[in-house]
């Protein structure tokens, strides 16, 4: 037999390490191809890990097979080769996303992974929007808004209000703490303006205190076209049942039909247990499309 394959009912594959050129600012992913005698690639893997302390012991799986090429033991072989190189870089814990009773997902849970939370994913067709929605919000409140990094006057308070995104749920998953600071802020604005791509940034002010008490953050296509992708939607415990996300997000809808009119419609997710969000989303026209599960694998099990 020769070293570094496995040969599988007749079938000999070879997992080759890549290194990755997909380096974010705060992870990295390290890969593996798989491919046949004849060169031919059968399967990949890819494990994002976090440089954040914070968020060390958790990593994200993705791993393909060709579809002529599965129940071959080919993503065993492949996950075989993640959850040992998991255990180098002293991950505790994998996630890794499906399509709820999809083949990933049943192959997932064949490998001992557990539904850590379940993702709704809708989307809102800008065409099908009504404008009029929503003109005015609460007394006490106003909006501001800004493309892409946050002007000096906001920094600061825009970067306290994401602590609204802290008891946002999470299932059985324990993601650690997520702390921001200016810097972090302005630089996660910056990547995506290097990527091409417009970020846009609605926020609620608190008039008595002139601090921003919630936000919703959307990103749109380099070209302005298809759909746009929402970034996170957020409200300070003591501001909210005011109606601030709904405020918020109307206002943003409004603003990206003027900016990008070839913009086709807008992506979301939620998790299945945030029901206030969901209500939110079918309020303003959004449509289930699918749902995810999140699963994770206690490495030291596996």
């Amino acid at each position: 037999m020769i070293p570094g394959r496995r040969y599988l009912g007749g079938l000999s594959i070879r997992l080759t390490p890549l290194t990755d050129p997909d380096f974010r600012p705060f992870s990295r992913r390290i890969a593996w191809l798989a491919a046949d005698d004849d060169g031919n690639p059968v399967g990949s893997a890819f494990l994002r890990l976090n440089s954040r302390t914070s968020h060390a012991h958790l990593a994200e799986l993705e791993l393909n097979v060709h579809p002529a090429e599965r129940r071959r033991g080919i993503g065993s072989q492949l996950l075989g080769a993640v959850v040992a190189a998991a255990r180098d870089h002293d991950v505790r814990t994998m996630l890794a996303d499906a399509r709820v009773d999809s083949p990933a997902d049943r192959f997932l849970a064949h490998h001992g992974f557990t539904v850590g939370l379940t993702l709704i994913y809708a989307r809102l067709r800008l065409a099908d929007t009504d404008t009029a929605v929503l003109q005015s919000g609460p007394p006490g409140y106003r909006l501001v808004s800004w493309a892409g990094v946050v002007p000096d006057e906001w920094a600061q308070t825009f970067t306290d209000a994401r602590a609204g995104m802290d008891d946002a749920p999470t299932g059985g998953i324990a993601y650690g703490d997520d702390a921001w600071d200016v810097e972090r802020t302005r630089y996660a604005a910056r990547v995506i303006e290097e990527r091409g791509e417009h970020l846009g940034t609605v926020a609620a002010v608190d008039e008595s205190t002139g601090a921003i008490v919630g936000f919703t953050e959307l990103v749109v296509p380099g070209d302005g076209k298809g759909d746009a992708q929402h970034y996170g939607t957020a409200v300070l415990p003591a501001h909210r049942g005011h109606g601030l996300a709904l405020w918020m997000k109307a206002e943003q809808i409004r603003q990206v039909r003027s900016s990008f009119p070839d913009l086709d419609g807008l992506l979301t997710d939620t998790v299945s247990t945030n029901a206030p969000m969901q209500l939110i989303n079918q309020r303003l026209g959004y449509h289930s499309t699918h749902t995810d599960h999140r699963r994770t694998l206690e490495v030291c099990t596996y």
